[in-house]
């Protein structure tokens, strides 16, 4: 078993209002990327590889345009990332990325998530030690041997590579996704990525039971119901279903 990311494909949005929280979420990452980086797809990396995740999550065009529009004028709201640490349900270690106009109300937020199950929320740098900061990239494949030259001559840092049942996983260090990203595009006609997105990845995992596993999925809904919120990261081990 190779190691661990957080496929979102598993929590696809059912219903109406988790899909609204989907378009919520890519139209303010799309508008950040595209007001810090320009709004052209080919000449901003992040921009394009964003776009297509948010294209397979069935975000509609309509959003993606609309928040590409919003960098263009220049208007709309100032957002800034803000990234909360700290420990979960069974001691598990709990990394929180936002984006947000108002600092101090998205720490409030979080913090009550924390509190209210029973979580410590600890300072800048309690556990994002304890994380690999990486860009993963998976697709179709075979060969991961050329796809490992590929990179190694487009003189990109390859943390691991996996072949696991036909799926070919790459990881880098995080400052590599853009030259990761350009190198397989070029390298791989046609590639379809079918993860293409910079996580937290745990060096360790924390077995979460019993009791704990309830209180585990609360945490993670009132987190995941915060509208500055765009991603939690953590090392939870569930049992199997």
């Amino acid at each position: 078993m190779g190691r661990a990311y957080q496929n979102r494909k598993e929590s696809m949005a059912k219903t109406a209002a988790a899909k609204t929280k989907v378009y919520s979420k890519y139209g303010r990452e799309i508008y950040m990327a595209a007001k810090s980086g320009g709004t052209d797809p080919q000449a901003n990396l992040s921009l394009r590889g964003l776009i297509d995740r948010a294209k397979k999550d069935q975000v509609p065009s309509h959003v993606i345009e609309k928040a590409i529009d919003k960098a263009k004028g220049g208007a709309g709201e100032d957002y800034s990332p803000a990234r909360y640490e700290g420990y979960g349900p069974g001691n598990c270690m709990v990394i929180v990325d936002c984006l947000t106009d108002n600092p101090n109300r998205t720490f409030g937020d979080v913090r009550l998530a924390f509190t209210k199950t029973k979580c410590k929320i600890g300072t800048p740098g309690a556990v994002a030690h304890m994380f690999d900061h990486s860009a993963i990239f998976a697709f179709k494949g075979d060969d991961e041997e050329a796809v490992l030259e590929a990179l190694m001559e487009a003189d990109v840092d390859v943390t691991d590579i996996e072949n696991e049942d036909g799926l070919i996983t790459v990881f880098t260090p995080n400052t590599e996704y853009a030259k990761a990203r350009q190198a397989l595009v070029d390298a791989i006609e046609g590639i379809d990525f079918e993860v293409d997105e910079i996580q937290f990845l745990p060096k360790t995992t924390t077995p979460v039971e019993g009791d704990d596993i309830p209180m585990f999925e609360k945490f993670l809904d009132m987190l995941n119901e915060l509208d500055d919120v765009q991603n939690v990261f953590h090392n939870a081990e569930l049992p199997d279903q």
